[in-house]
């Protein structure tokens, strides 16, 4: 658990499957940890609760983070992301349904690295999901 590349948090469970299954096809799908609600993603972040035994610095090549969740939504994990300085330089991708103006202003203001309305039909969304899979993992580079 500690050699994460890709966290994602996602409670659309159909969507979770597509996007691994899209990841995988193009083989980056293999450290990939996925989560249901924000909640579990800041326990996982910052290792706490069920993830004590994760350290801070562990941290994930790219998080694909869902902006419309239970508990805790995306906007509030991205927040407190930037807000730690040992979270801060974590890519963050948005992808979510909404492709609403306001939580697209909301979620750069707020320091997202992208921020992606996920296409409807299941070959643009894994074409999508591929695309991003490659640039942040094998094209970007992320200081360690």
């Amino acid at each position: 658990m500690h050699d994460v590349d890709i966290l994602l948090v996602e409670d659309n469970p159909d969507d979770a499957t597509l996007v691994m299954r899209a990841l995988k096809k193009c083989n980056l799908g293999n450290n990939l940890i996925h989560l249901s609600d924000g909640e579990q993603a800041l326990n996982f972040i910052f290792g706490k609760g069920p993830f004590s035994d994760r350290k801070v610095e562990d941290k994930p090549k790219v998080i694909l983070l869902d902006l419309k969740m239970p508990k805790v939504d995306g906007l509030q994990v991205l927040k407190a992301i930037r807000e730690d300085e040992r979270t801060r330089a974590i890519p963050v991708v948005i992808m979510t349904s909404s492709g609403e103006e306001k939580d697209i202003v909301a979620t750069y203001a707020s320091g997202v690295n992208a921020y992606v309305v996920k296409p409807v039909g299941f070959d643009n969304f894994s074409k999508a999901v591929a695309e991003l899979g490659m640039f942040w993992l094998l094209v970007n580079q992320s200081p360690k």
